[in-house]
């Protein structure tokens, strides 16, 4: 009977299993049917499935110190985090496929090797610890077979990469005439044509031409979008002047600053320290013969930063505090004792101590006990005011019930002052929308708001009359501006001729060396782009604001070859030229040896995974 029911227990069992293998498989449990190791194959290689939720987590991990903040895997998803590892992935086993197919492979000796230099590997005496190793392994997910054979991939595949794109360089002709073109250098005479120098007086604008001037630049006299903006505030500096501090509070606040308030004597000190007395003894004899401090530290391949305690106290330099603060500035005394050895100590400055009594302290207490209050009563009293929002209440009535003020404002993106200074504000006021409700929101300095966005004013040009002052002197400035390039053509004909400045009457100033890169105040932007366009001896007229330049190109100054920035310039040219070839060649690279092994995505493991990181 015994015997009976333990085949019916069994065979009980056994149905339970196959149902339960059904079930799991019906659920994607693939980890028992091992149908969904892998979330992708590249040829014979896999990307498996440990490996991407690790690489996932990793990335996610770094993203999220990156911003201060846990992400989600669905933020992750929509910024591409999961494609990124994915893609890395694919294309790190296509290249341990290609090496396998190419018969690429290192030795154990090699592995061996590499595993020695692994730091989390090794034990307290600096050696490979197996016990180390295999703890590593285990809080990965990995056992040794499968670690050593990732590395032994990965050792391979470096290789692989190595020789794709080592030694990729571009022909010197390439980097010598980037270098020409960005070393040349111009020299060139110019001179400026104002309005002292027009020949005749501006014509006066009739009312056709303003009115034309105005259309052709209808821009300028155009207004940006202005958004009409309702909105209640307040800040610490509002109420500070109302909230009352206890005197007991400012009293407990001294005494927990009293090492801020009251500074014992302080110098500002350098010390330079040695191996042995003797040679601190032979440096300050140095010194006595008339050697310098900075030149002492400079002979021990110091710099002076290297030497500089900065502001000290006699209790940071112990046993030689007697003789540093009997020094005066500028006098070097030693050798003294240091706990790094023998030393000498340069004093830079002398610090008097500081005392602050509690009633000189008494307003910077107040101050900043009354603003953190402040703060603390802003914070409850927004949560109070989110709620009557909420409920229906205006920005007026919130304004009449509390200690928030009403303001208005035309905003758009360039105002500034009163609440448009705070990036707050101005980020919150460009993505307002007129149904939107008003919500507290905080400012930087502790304050809070709520808006409301009433009308939006599109861009509209300001009418003529408004704006016929600006209008008449733009007119005014442009015709002088086309007179004086009239007038500088004129010189300029006599110039090529061979006429000096100075014989057209011309205060002409003389640049040399100048790059197409160079910096000139009071010049037009486009000058020096004229200047590189000209031939040597070529003359040229460039029209300002209300002037003209006339300028005459001397002298074209090919690059100095020999010049150290030069030369730097060409290594990081060349260095950036090898670097995208190899990008470039790698991308086509691993692009072919995809479409020749075939690539296949398991979506479905993919998106378990991405599940199981919900």
């Amino acid at each position: 009977m015994a015997m009976g029911k333990s085949k019916l227990s069994k065979t009980f069992i056994w149905i339970l299993m196959g149902l339960l293998f059904i079930g799991l498989a019906g659920f994607g449990a693939t980890s028992l049917t091992g149908t969904a190791r892998s979330v992708a194959t590249v040829g014979e290689k896999e990307v498996s499935t440990d490996a991407y939720l690790r690489s996932l987590r990793s990335e996610i991990n770094a993203y999220s110190a990156e911003v201060g903040r846990a992400v989600p895997i669905s933020e992750a998803q929509s910024i591409g985090l999961d494609r990124q590892v994915l893609s890395q992935l694919i294309t790190a086993r296509a290249l341990d496929n290609e090496a396998a197919r190419i018969g690429l492979s290192v030795g154990d000796d090699v592995v061996a090797e590499q595993l020695l230099q692994v730091a989390a590997f090794q034990g307290p005496n600096g050696t490979f610890d197996r016990d180390a190793y295999s703890f590593a392994l285990r809080n990965q997910g990995l056992t040794e077979s499968e670690f050593e054979e990732q590395l032994r991939d990965d050792t391979a595949r470096t290789i692989l990469q190595s020789a794709l794109i080592a030694g990729n360089t571009l022909p010197d002709t390439y980097i010598d005439t980037l270098i020409a073109y960005t070393g040349e250098t111009r020299d060139f005479t110019w001179a400026r044509l104002t309005g002292s120098d027009l020949e005749t007086s501006l014509p006066e604008p009739g009312d056709a031409d303003l009115e034309a001037y105005y259309q052709d630049n209808i821009e300028s006299y155009t207004v940006p979008e202005l958004r009409d903006i309702t909105y209640a505030w307040i800040t610490p500096a509002m109420i500070v002047d109302t909230v009352e501090i206890a005197e007991d509070t400012l009293r407990a606040s001294y005494e927990e600053r009293f090492d801020e308030f009251n500074l014992p004597e302080r110098r500002l000190v350098e010390r330079l320290v040695f191996n042995t007395e003797d040679a601190a003894a032979d440096a300050r004899a140095r010194i006595e013969d008339g050697l310098s401090f900075q030149a002492l530290v400079e002979d021990r391949g110091l710099e002076m930063a290297d030497v500089d305690m900065g502001d000290v106290t006699r209790d940071r330099l112990d046993d030689a505090a007697d003789d540093v603060f009997a020094a005066d500035t500028g006098d070097v005394v030693g050798p003294l004792p240091s706990p790094l050895g023998p030393a000498l100590y340069r004093i830079n400055a002398v610090l008097d101590a500081q005392s602050t009594s509690f009633d000189e302290a008494r307003p910077d207490l107040r101050s900043a006990l009354a603003l953190d209050r402040a703060r603390r009563v802003i914070e409850t009293l927004a949560q109070s005011i989110d709620d009557e929002l909420a409920a229906g209440a205006t920005l007026e009535e919130i304004a009449r019930t509390t200690e928030a003020e009403l303001g208005q404002i035309d905003w758009f993106p360039s105002a500034d002052g009163s609440i448009a200074a705070y990036d707050a504000f101005r980020t919150a006021a460009a993505d307002l929308h007129e149904d939107d409700f008003p919500e507290v929101l905080e400012l930087g300095d502790g304050g809070i708001f709520a808006m409301r966005l009433n009308r939006i004013q599109p861009p509209a040009p300001q009418p003529l009359d408004d704006v016929i002052d600006q209008v008449r002197r733009g007119w005014e400035t442009r015709e002088q501006t086309n007179q004086l390039m009239q007038q500088a053509k004129e010189l300029e004909a006599a110039l090529a001729s061979g006429d000096s400045f100075d014989a057209l009457d011309l205060v002409a100033r003389t640049e040399t060396g100048l790059g197409r890169n160079a910096q000139i105040a009071d010049l037009p932007a486009g000058l020096l782009s004229a200047v590189f366009d000209m031939q040597e001896g070529d003359t040229r007229t460039v029209p300002d604001t209300g002037a003209a330049i006339l300028l005459r190109l001397d002298d074209i100054n090919p690059v100095d070859s020999t010049d150290p920035n030069m030369q730097q310039l060409a290594d990081a040219l060349r260095n950036q030229a090898a670097n995208s070839i190899a990008e470039d060649l790698f991308r086509a690279y691993a692009g072919d040896v995809q479409r020749r092994a075939g690539v296949d995505v398991n979506q479905g493991a993919i998106n378990a995974i991405h599940a199981q990181m919900q």
